[in-house]
């Protein structure tokens, strides 16, 4: 990828509606909320399209980039949809190459771009941008940009009926026979179009998108099931996609569609996810012979299509869309059922891994960083790409402009904050250093990680000099029910004024890898972790149990207080370790949960505990459960039942393939 950033010659095209909008200021502190003023009509699908004539055949690329997504067609042909989500001061443009698409004479170009207009954790809206930007280059010289003379209109066929998760997208009513329907075709007729306007106000800044174009694959059913009421569709696994379909019926029928990730009791399709999403749509028909168009992705298994009686539906599959992926590991282990999981991570890996490390497919789709630290770690591991690791980095220290001690989710319009995610980053960095080599990089982000311990010791750390009064909800462990008693007032959306003991163990952790950082660059340790790692012993450890306690004010011994000391090396000595190895054992690797059990495992992984790290691996209630529950792709945890708004597809337990290969 080219270092230096394209220079467009076109210009950011959209309509009438939004060429004189402002933009919306969507960032904030999280404990100090704004009025955010958007105007801009949500859930606009927006067409553009140019006829255009090549002379001659030759190399082809188009630089194309949207706000907030797109999809392209040349020639009536799908080529590519994006961008990766980015910040509007480091917003990102795609580079194609489009040689097999374009011919000799008369060409058309066809763009669906889409305005969400939802605060969330997807990507930047509700800030009142929308726009397109293009220039198709052949052979180094430019023959199409984006201008006035690009026509747009509004897809009439895009309904929202509801939405998804906490504001993650719209539901929709697809509606056949809307004059949009075939816009992409060559003999479309868009005389009725208007011309599109130029952006008044642009405030972007563009650069090449770092990772690659997600990829496609049609997924045929592995069983339909019809009865007189329609028809129930297995495809076989969880996937990340778009239901396809054909219909013939009557103009203005119904079919209702509903989405699973498992299925209920009698068999029907559970389209109330678990994760409080109901997977519920609808798809109108025109009277002749109808195509489904899904724009924004679902993840499911099963779809129930309700179907009139004198409906015809045919040509059913599943569009799954992912990163490329290339598996590149594979595992130092032989035991069958440490196999089976190493399967289950990795076909989560392949099938769930989108533009972004996502921590779940349909209640958030978010970046987040504490999950994406393990998540994006695990995925470079396996596949030795770490493009999305690098990226999770970037997009995150991007956020500083927000709040030095970053946000919880990366490139997003929705403000959160959770205290350990940006210290968990310096473990995450230093294995990247690890897996590559790479010093460059490690160098090129070394002054932004020290701003960050900066950040925390400046507003947190108290005259004990231990952190305290975080304005950032420690999360610990999540569910709650999952920090094994952790004494401690942890609520989100209010000042924490316990000294408690995980966020301390974090800071030091943070700074023993940035000190190991040092080492590395030949720098000077960023400070001496001694005094720290003794003040927190003073605070926290307990010499008779030769354990770690909670609080500063409790007696409380918890798991939770104990296994980020196993991890980053806190133990005044080996015998210590070996009593929260006990500790673990009796109480149970799975009384915590996917924040606990990584380092757990890491912290056995380091101190030469490997029987033990697979034995918990291995633990019936942990990844061995979900394959009995039917898991196809990991879950939230470690089964359907323990968390009230589970993801039955999420990323962040894929980790274990971290500690069953040689990396």
């Amino acid at each position: 990828m080219n270092t230096q950033p394209y220079n467009f010659q076109g210009q950011w095209i959209t309509t009438d509606e939004f060429y004189d909008l402002k933009p919306v200021n969507v960032f904030h502190r999280q404990l100090e909320p704004i009025d955010i003023k958007s105007t801009a009509p949500q859930n606009s699908h927006i067409l553009f399209r140019k006829k255009f004539e090549v002379k001659r055949s030759g190399k082809t690329f188009i630089y194309i980039s949207a706000d907030d997504y797109y999809k392209l067609y040349i020639n009536g042909r799908f080529v590519c949809q994006g961008p990766a989500p980015g910040y509007p001061f480091h917003y990102y443009y795609n580079k194609v190459d489009i040689s097999d698409f374009i011919q000799v004479g008369m060409n058309v170009i066809a763009v669906h771009t889409y305005y969400q207009g939802l605060i969330n954790r997807v990507w930047v809206s509700g800030d009142d941008r929308h726009g397109l930007i293009l220039d198709m280059v052949q052979d180094g010289k430019t023959i199409l940009s984006s201008d006035k003379s690009f026509l747009y209109a509004y897809h009439s066929g895009f309904e929202a009926i509801g939405k998804f998760g906490y504001d993650t997208q719209f539901a929709q009513k697809y509606i056949n026979g809307t004059k949009q329907e075939n816009f992409f075709t060559m003999d479309y007729d868009d005389s009725d179009w208007k011309h599109a306007k130029i952006k008044r106000y642009v405030d972007y800044e563009l650069f090449e998108q770092p990772t690659k174009m997600l990829v496609f694959e049609n997924i045929q059913p592995a069983l339909l099931e019809w009865d007189e009421n329609g028809v129930t569709v297995d495809f076989g696994a969880m996937y990340v996609g778009y239901l396809c379909a054909e219909a013939e019926g009557e103009k203005g029928q119904i079919i209702e569609l509903l989405f699973g990730q498992e299925l209920n009791e009698d068999n029907s399709v559970r389209w109330q996810l678990r994760a409080n999403c109901d997977y519920r749509e609808e798809w109108q028909l025109s009277g002749g012979n109808d195509v489904l168009n899904e724009y924004d992705y679902k993840t499911f298994r099963y779809v129930r299509l309700n179907i009139p009686s004198s409906c015809k539906v045919k040509n059913i599959y599943l569009k799954a869309r992912h990163y490329p992926f290339e598996r590149k590991a594979k595992p130092n282990v032989d035991d069958p059922e440490l196999i089976k999981i190493w399967n289950l991570c990795i076909r989560s890996l392949k099938y769930g891994v989108q533009e972004v490390i996502q921590d779940c497919m349909e209640r958030e789709k978010g970046n987040y960083l504490g999950d994406g630290c393990y998540t994006a770690l695990a995925y470079a591991i396996v596949t030795k790409d770490t493009s999305l690791l690098k990226k999770l980095f970037d997009d995150s220290l991007r956020s500083r402009f927000i709040n030095k001690g970053l946000v919880t989710c990366a490139a997003c319009s929705f403000m959160q904050e959770i205290a350990e995610y940006p210290l968990m980053m310096f473990y995450s960095l230093y294995s990247y250093y690890k897996l590559t080599g790479d010093k460059e990089y490690l160098a090129e982000k070394y002054r932004q990680l020290c701003e960050i311990l900066d950040y925390y010791k400046e507003k947190y750390m108290q005259e004990n000099g231990l952190l305290s009064k975080l304005d950032k909800w420690c999360v610990v462990e999540w569910p709650a029910e999952y920090r094994d008693g952790y004494d401690a007032e942890l609520i989100e959306g209010k000042v924490d004024n316990d000294v408690h003991n995980v966020i301390n163990a974090h800071y030091i952790g943070a700074v023993k890898y940035l000190n190991k950082i040092s080492d590395v660059l030949g720098y000077q340790h960023y400070c001496d972790e001694k005094p720290l790692l003794d003040t927190y012993i003073a605070a926290f450890y307990n010499k008779e149990k030769k354990l770690f306690k909670d609080n500063i004010k409790s007696e409380h011994i918890s798991i939770m207080a104990n296994v980020f000391p196993l991890m980053y090396d806190l133990c005044p000595d080996k015998e210590t370790e070996e009593s929260i190895i006990r500790l673990i054992k009796e109480r149970g690797f799975t009384k915590v949960m996917l924040f606990g059990a990584f380092p757990i495992l890491e912290g056995l992984r380091r101190t030469g505990n490997t029987e033990l790290m697979y034995q918990f691996i291995k633990d019936e209630n942990a990844w061995l459960r979900m394959l009995r529950e039917g898991a196809t792709a990991t879950f939230e945890g470690w089964g359907k039942d323990c968390k009230k708004n589970a993801s039955l597809f999420h990323l962040a337990l894929t980790y274990a393939v971290i500690f069953l290969t040689d990396w």
